[in-house]
């Protein structure tokens, strides 16, 4: 009898265990799914070094997040992912909330950590010019990129500030798409394009343009990429939006303190096609425009520049309100 009873026992015992081990295996499960994070970037680019830094150091893993990034190829496209429902989270410029906030729409964007603070755009230039001054484009044809994105205001933007009437004194051709602006370039006519790195010294490394200018360094501090969701989606997911922004700041503070060199042997995975010395130049001229916030917060000051550039470029009748578009409450943890 006491044998039987033993063995009964045991057998309680094993099944208790197993319906456990099944329970706490299908809970990880569920968990890992919930914190599997689609994000959506609006291009693939050395600009973008801090996002990979995070990735590729596990900074995101630390906070158990996985990121599953896809690149959109625009703005517009990101923020079509995000709104849809095919992203969690969005990484393109504030203007794209700013549009979609003025619609009207309820659950609108906010943006709640900024990455870059400059414009990530170089000038390339088809002939070598020596003491190159913005002057020099007049009568000459640009590929700036789509009109109303963020790159061809700034542009506009730079040319007034200069003297320049974009709209007379040289020619903006916009017909050109975003990832085709390289190719039309070497095989076109046009004078000059606006290329991100590494694009451009990848250009000039080919002999077939020169970089003469930082679109950035000219305009000054501009929020220019940054990360944002639905408002209800950053309701219902504070924690993990808390640990993405976390994750984002130790991918900044690595890169601030690090060197090129360092940088590109990190994030080397993310560009297979691209030459590791000419990696480390791409990124040192990031470094050398000042080109990366210090932390996730966007200035009301820099939102405010943002809105005048694009107003002054026409592609705004109303601003929006900071504390609609911009919440700054996760960023501001970080940095306690």
């Amino acid at each position: 009898m006491r044998k039987k009873r033993l063995i009964c026992i045991s057998l309680i015992l094993i099944v208790v265990v197993i319906t456990i081990s099944i329970f706490i295996v299908n809970n990880n499960k569920t968990d890992k799914q919930d914190k599997n994070i689609r994000v959506s970037e609006v291009t693939r680019s050395v600009f973008y070094a801090p996002q990979y830094v995070s990735i590729s150091n596990g900074y995101f893993r630390e906070y158990g997040i996985e990121i599953d990034l896809t690149t959109g190829q625009g703005a517009d496209a990101v923020m079509t992912s995000v709104l849809s429902g095919e992203c969690e989270i969005g990484f393109a410029g504030p203007e794209a909330s700013i549009y979609v906030y003025n619609e009207g729409k309820e659950d609108h964007t906010q943006v709640f950590a900024q990455l870059t603070k400059r414009d990530g755009s170089f000038l390339v230039s088809k002939e070598k010019i020596e003491n190159f001054t913005w002057k020099d484009l007049k009568g000459k044809t640009v590929i700036p990129g789509r009109k109303g994105g963020v790159p061809y205001m700034t542009l506009e933007y730079v040319l007034k500030q200069n003297g320049l009437a974009p709209k007379t004194d040289l020619i903006l051709d916009d017909s050109i798409k975003f990832d085709l602006m390289a190719s039309s370039f070497t095989s076109g006519d046009a004078d000059f394009v606006t290329l991100f790195e590494p694009t451009a010294s990848n250009i000039q490394n080919l002999g077939k343009g020169y970089v003469v200018a930082s679109v950035g360094k000219e305009a000054g501090e501009i929020p220019y990429t940054a990360y944002f969701a639905k408002k209800s989606y950053i309701q219902n997911n504070e924690e993990l939006i808390q640990n993405f922004t976390n994750a984002i700041y130790k991918g900044q503070k690595w890169v601030k303190e690090h060197t090129s060199k360092e940088i590109a042997e990190v994030i080397k995975d993310y560009f297979p096609d691209t030459n590791i010395n000419l990696l480390e130049t791409a990124i040192q001229s990031y470094k050398d425009i000042d080109a990366w916030n210090e932390n996730p917060i966007l200035k009301q000051e820099s939102f405010e520049k943002l809105q005048e550039v694009i107003s002054e470029a026409g592609e705004l009748t109303q601003k929006a309100p900071f504390d609609k578009i911009i919440n700054n409450r996760f960023a501001e943890e970080v940095i306690k």
